[in-house]
């Protein structure tokens, strides 16, 4: 049985970065998980948590997407020859999702936006967001439901506490 434990904890998808900006900026209308070109530089520095999805963004042109703005903090250890931190990287998706991903965005108001970077049985992926971009007066509503949720949490946890 603990055998067992162990190997489904093996399986757990290790998140190394999330864009938690990308949430408050836009409607998440749809996600698609894509796999990611890098080198190897790269990959350790990814593994060592140091990646900034901030300002990223992805891109269809020719037929391939492509991630943009996406920062990877020189590996530490790397040779003369390491990886320039905010390269274009090529993300790996079938040629459907990329003429589907193609279609949407196409559309005005809508773009990809990296969601998270995690790993995925030894494979570092990268979940995109079909977004709509909100209005000023759409950040003021999340922003009021999110505090009133906190204050009926917040009343709850009183009324308990009193019991």
């Amino acid at each position: 049985m603990a055998w067992l434990c162990l190997v489904y904890f093996a399986m757990q998808d290790k998140v190394y970065a999330t864009n938690r900006k990308a949430f408050h900026d836009y409607h998440i209308l749809e996600d698609v998980e894509a796999g990611l070109a890098l080198t190897g530089t790269e990959v350790k520095s990814v593994r060592a948590g140091r990646v900034n999805l901030r300002e990223a963004f992805a891109r269809v042109q020719n037929g391939e997407a492509w991630l943009w703005n996406v920062h990877i903090a020189p590996y530490e250890r790397g040779t003369a020859w390491n990886h320039e931190p905010t390269r274009t990287r090529k993300l790996l998706l079938h040629r459907r999702e990329i003429d589907r991903l193609a279609g949407q965005t196409r559309q005005t108001g809508v773009t990809l936006v990296p969601l998270s970077v995690y790993d995925k049985r030894g494979h570092i992926k990268v979940k995109l967001g079909v977004a709509k971009g909100k209005r000023e007066y759409d950040k003021r509503e999340a922003i009021a439901e999110r505090e009133a949720r906190r204050d009926i949490e917040r009343a709850v946890r009183d009324i308990e506490r009193r019991r």
